[in-house]
């Protein structure tokens, strides 16, 4: 209770702040203040947009509330923010419960990301397929030498973000065919946390977003990647160093790498005021240089292809 007390409080005080800042500051496209919902696990490609989107436009202020993806979209059905970013787009009832307060939101697609699969720099097994995950996941492969005979890592701990956040969402969906998650799944609490947990437990698998690793100028994402390796995968029924892929933009172009899902700013902003701004930065050039900085599939940018033989 007290850490969410604090939480709440932290964004607060965030909130005054920028109010001091754009004080008597009219809310335009590019001016104002408003608090927009962001699932925790795009942070780092929000961050970043934002800093950027801040300093372009110097009486603007972005207050981010960083939580899983279900209470991100309660926020925007609640009308408690106006702007979401998120990696689906609203569904059918949502945008009828809109209409019938006479609102029409949008779901504008920005970029492609990649869900990454994680495991120990001592792990042995750095390749799978589609299939074998599912079986991981659903709990009918429990043990590392299920995989290979001779590993020594003894149980397969699968761990997450937040039983709420999107990349469970699509491990269910798009993995799992909307099974259920076996009880040896449990959250860690965010991605970091899932990082965190890798690099200290051989015998972990972790999911991510791919934006916590992908950013070659970020020395945090380098300094991730010393400690842990990111899979490759296959959709092959034996997955081979030759059919199997690493998250790579290029890979994410091609849909060559199997486990991808689409990023979406949720908008709901009737008066076209900052809520659209932001938008419009985020899908314009310069947002969509930073998605591509990223390590992340741009919408609207090529991407340039280059020939990558070391490991993500």
């Amino acid at each position: 209770m007290n850490i969410r007390i604090g939480f709440w409080l932290l964004c607060l005080i965030s909130l005054v702040a920028c109010k001091g800042k754009t004080s008597g500051v009219q809310d335009t496209l590019f001016s104002g203040v408003i608090r927009v919902a962001v699932d925790e696990t795009l942070s780092p490609l929000a961050e970043e947009e934002i800093a950027v989107f801040e300093a372009q436009y110097n009486q603007t202020g972005i207050v981010p509330i960083y939580t899983s993806e279900v209470d991100a979209i309660t926020l925007l059905l609640r009308d408690s923010v106006r702007w979401v970013l998120a990696t689906r787009p609203l569904s059918g009832d949502e945008l009828e419960s809109f209409h019938s307060n006479k609102f029409f939101p949008e779901s504008i697609k920005i970029a492609t990301d990649g869900v990454a699969l994680i495991v120990n720099r001592q792990n042995a097994d750095s390749i799978f397929n589609v299939s074998t995950l599912k079986k991981i996941f659903s709990g009918e492969i429990t043990r590392w030498n299920q995989l290979s005979a001779d590993s020594k890592l003894g149980e397969i701990q699968v761990v997450f973000d937040h039983r709420n956040s999107s990349t469970v969402r699509y491990v269910l969906d798009s993995i799992c065919g909307r099974g259920n998650l076996s009880d040896r799944c449990h959250a860690a609490g965010t991605n970091r946390d899932v990082i965190e947990y890798i690099t200290r437990t051989p015998g972990a698998m972790g999911i991510i977003g791919v934006n916590w690793i992908s950013d070659e100028q970020d020395s945090l994402c380098r300094d991730f990647r010393k400690e842990i390796q990111v899979a490759r995968i296959s959709r092959a029924e034996l997955p081979t160093y030759g059919n199997s892929y690493q998250p790579y933009q290029y890979y994410l172009y091609t849909g060559q790498y199997p486990l991808s899902r689409d990023i979406y700013i949720l908008l709901n902003d009737p008066r076209s005021a900052l809520p659209t701004g932001l938008t419009s930065f985020f899908a314009g050039a310069r947002g969509q240089r930073i998605i591509l900085k990223a390590g992340l599939l741009p919408a609207t940018m090529p991407v340039n292809i280059v020939n990558v033989r070391d490991q993500l």
